[in-house]
């Protein structure tokens, strides 16, 4: 009889494991707060490097704020999405190369770092991605 009872639990019981291991790495995952949607600026410079790794992608870049007062080059780190939505969105591991001159809209760090979330990145050729829909789209030009 115990053994039955066991048997009739079990989908209850595993559903419920599901659940929690589904919210618990929805809990893990930032969000993008740190970063002013609001005031995007558009970044122009030279890749230094291009990191195609779990959980996110990253671009750094040796650039300059095409809208701001300052015109000193930075090195800005660009977070993008992860490498299964780029890839979904057409986005290749090898698109994008050190010493690469590419365009960027992102929304900058808040606290003023050289930090930033990609919306748009324009590559030497013209073509552009954006970086899926949890980033949001570029606001400007």
């Amino acid at each position: 009889m115990k053994a039955a009872n066991w048997a009739r639990r079990m989908p209850v019981l595993v559903l419920i494991a599901l659940g929690v291991s589904a919210a618990s790495a929805a809990w893990a995952h930032h969000s993008f707060a740190m970063y002013d949607n609001e005031h995007q600026i558009k970044l122009k410079g030279k890749v230094t490097d291009f990191q195609w790794t779990n959980p996110h992608v990253y671009i750094e870049l040796d650039g300059v704020d095409q809208y701001g007062e300052s015109k000193d080059v930075k090195s800005w780190v660009i977070e993008c999405a992860n490498p299964g939505i780029l890839d979904r969105i057409g986005w290749k591991f090898n698109m994008i190369h050190k010493g690469d001159e590419i365009t960027a809209i992102v929304a900058p760090l808040r606290s003023g770092e050289p930090g930033a979330l990609l919306k748009l990145v324009t590559l030497a050729d013209g073509k552009q991605f954006g970086n899926g829909a949890p980033a949001g789209p570029a606001l400007i030009q």
